[in-house]
């Protein structure tokens, strides 16, 4: 019975380790993966490339499961609103989704979203996500609300993974800040 009872506690805690990505995330010091991908500013398509933004600075690589949902709306109008924080910090912030593709341009635009503010790329069968280990595990084709610091060298200076989107800018600044 007790043998029971500790097999269920794994597997209960294993299950909630796999709710919000299906793998670890990258860790502190790792090597971010370079990326390139079709992206929109303020509904303009244009191509991202990661290492260019490296060159300017921190950036913030946010990935969220899809554009037009209610978390993921949250999440990319907080970003937008600390915009300002962000540029402070000599950082730039990009959204990368691997759901709901075709709506990134409108996404992009839209106040109560991105606002014009940051660009999104769009990451079709979540490629992109699948490098950063940030794949949603009850949709393994989007991406997991996963956010990371990416230092100008191109190494993982912080990571933090929830799909509450209350505290993503809040973490990144913090890590920004901590770069100093």
């Amino acid at each position: 019975m007790k043998r029971l009872v500790v097999l269920t506690a794994i597997a209960a805690t294993a299950a909630a380790g796999l709710a919000t990505s299906a793998f670890a995330e990258l860790k502190t010091g790792a090597e971010a993966p370079d990326f390139t991908a079709p992206a929109f500013l303020a509904g303009q398509p244009f191509t991202y490339k990661l290492a260019d933004a490296l060159k300017k600075g921190p950036v913030v690589v946010y990935f969220f499961p899809a554009a037009h949902t209610k978390g993921c709306n949250i999440e990319a109008h907080l970003f937008s609103e600390a915009i300002d924080q962000f540029k402070a910090e000599h950082a730039t912030v990009i959204g990368v989704t691997a759901g709901n593709t075709e709506q990134l341009s409108e996404f992009s635009k839209e106040t109560e979203n991105c606002g014009g503010k940051f660009p999104v790329a769009s990451d079709p069968g979540a490629k992109i996500a699948k490098q950063y280990d940030a794949i949603l595990a009850a949709k393994p084709d989007w991406s997991a609300r996963t956010s990371y610091v990416i230092a100008k060298n191109g190494k993982v200076a912080d990571v933090y993974s929830s799909l509450d989107p209350s505290d993503h800018v809040n973490k990144t600044l913090a890590a920004l800040r901590a770069l100093k």
